[in-house]
């Protein structure tokens, strides 16, 4: 069994936050039975994988208000009783009626009742990052944007950050209040962000956190046809372009490349493609979900996985023969 893993870890943007390369995800342990659920899970193996990350040394828990509606943070305050308390992330703006009616709000009252509703779930003083979760209403972002400010002044939260913005989003709230952090989606199928977005992060000292980076599971190198086609029908990965032809194909045959270049040092085809990802200079670390403590051991090895020049390169000449 291993044992903690001495990790290097990277400050976020402008915080004193210093984070390990991989923090733990808490998207799937919300659960199914809503929109973005990822279909039926048992809290005794997600409060079991929360452990055997923060035991390997992780030392960042990234969820969100909206994950399983509230159920994702009840289970990481439960995993966190009794413990060391690593960084806990959270996030606001997505929320849901009785009947589970998923809405939007960067209402100033709307964010108040959520970031109380957060602290009481997780049980904690203070969030160590609070992150707005989509710029929606776009309208409203200035707004939301100094509420979450008021808040970091009031102590309910240590630091600010955003997620899923575009760099004009971000340029139009960096004038109300510095920005710590953004949270995208990137990973070797989801590449939109080299273009502007980590440039412009790299710029500004706004530390990158970045999401899915095995595509939610693709690229972990134990998905197939098959096991899609047996997902249930709350996992919303059975709706996800990526996870259906045309781009199935491509996808799994990418995940042929990550297994052979992970042979050669034995690491498994996600652990690869969560390196590929942190070897990015404007990433700061990565989030990594897992929903028991096999798949937590499964992808701990690409906190220190540094991708030669060669395996780069073999990468990325895929990636263009297969756009």
């Amino acid at each position: 069994m291993q044992t903690t893993i001495d990790m290097q870890t990277k400050q976020l943007g402008n915080s004193d936050l210093h984070l390990t390369p991989i923090g733990f995800g808490a998207w799937a342990i919300g659960g199914g039975g809503w929109e973005f659920g990822w279909g039926h899970q048992e809290d005794q193996e997600s409060i079991a994988a929360i452990h055997r990350a923060l035991d390997l040394g992780v030392n960042w828990i990234d969820t969100a208000a909206i994950y399983g509606l509230g159920h994702s943070e009840d289970v990481v305050s439960r995993a966190l009783k009794g413990r060391s308390q690593p960084y806990v992330f959270t996030k606001c703006s997505m929320i849901w009626d009785e009947k589970g009616k998923i809405g939007r709000s960067l209402k100033a009252d709307s964010l108040r009742r959520e970031v109380e509703d957060s602290l009481r779930r997780l049980q904690i003083e203070a969030i160590d990052l609070y992150q707005i979760h989509w710029p929606n209403p776009d309208a409203d972002l200035e707004e939301g944007w100094s509420t979450l400010a008021d808040l970091q002044t009031e102590g309910k939260v240590r630091y600010i950050g955003v997620s899923n913005f575009s760099v004009e989003q971000t340029k139009r709230i960096q004038k109300i209040a510095p920005i710590t952090s953004l949270q995208p989606p990137y990973s070797l199928v989801r590449r939109e962000i080299e273009a502007d977005v980590l440039p412009f992060c790299q710029e500004n000292n706004i530390g990158v956190i970045v999401y899915s980076p095995m595509q939610s599971g693709l690229l972990a190198g134990s998905m197939t046809a098959d096991r899609i086609a047996h997902m249930p029908d709350d996992d919303w990965r059975k709706r996800n372009p990526q996870f259906q032809e045309p781009r199935l194909s491509r996808n799994l045959k990418l995940v042929e490349l990550l297994k052979q270049i992970g042979q050669q040092s034995d690491h498994s085809a996600g652990e690869v493609a969560i390196a590929w990802t942190l070897n990015h200079p404007a990433v700061t670390a990565a989030i990594v979900g897992g929903r028991n403590a096999q798949q937590v051991e499964g992808i701990i090895g690409a906190a220190n996985y540094r991708l030669s020049e060669q395996e780069l390169s073999a990468i990325e000449t895929f990636l263009q023969q297969n756009p």
